[in-house]
């Protein structure tokens, strides 16, 4: 599993023009799932992700995670984290899970990131959407289930 997770001041999403979806202070969630992944890597990052200490405190240091300040999340499933250009020109997206074990995955990450007490809202999977987000520093960091510790 591999989330590009951004910190945000505001953020929304859009299908068909009407917004789906939307924060304030927070972090967005671009989630990847590949053929491998489990529940347990979904809870193994949602948990990372939560606990995270990437919002400053009165020193302006990364000391609060998005628990500390009562953040929201905004989760958009990204089949394209997958995308492979080491060869040619064009991506191949075959790391990229199938839809039906994807969406799995996917629900289960938002969810283990709302039983941890977060505000979590989504895109809708499968669709082309719309993000838009102020990019809160900008902090931008990559989270992968694979690289675990």
């Amino acid at each position: 599993m591999r989330v590009v997770l951004q910190r945000s001041k505001e953020a929304s999403v859009e299908v068909n023009g009407n917004i789906v979806g939307e924060i304030s202070k927070g972090f967005v969630l671009l989630v990847g799932i590949t053929h491998s992944d489990t529940i347990e890597d979904a809870k193994y990052v949602a948990d990372k992700i939560v606990h995270l200490r990437v919002f400053e405190d009165e020193n302006e240091k990364m000391n609060h995670s998005l628990l500390d300040v009562g953040g929201q999340i905004l989760s958009i499933s990204q089949f394209t984290l997958y995308g492979d250009c080491r060869k040619g020109r064009r991506p191949n997206f075959m790391d990229a899970a199938k839809p039906d074990h994807a969406i799995t995955i996917y629900n289960y990450f938002n969810e283990c990131l709302k039983e941890n007490g977060v505000e979590v809202e989504t895109g809708e999977f499968g669709a082309m959407m719309d993000v838009k987000l102020i990019n809160d520093g900008p902090v931008t960091i990559i989270v992968e289930s694979k690289e675990r510790i």
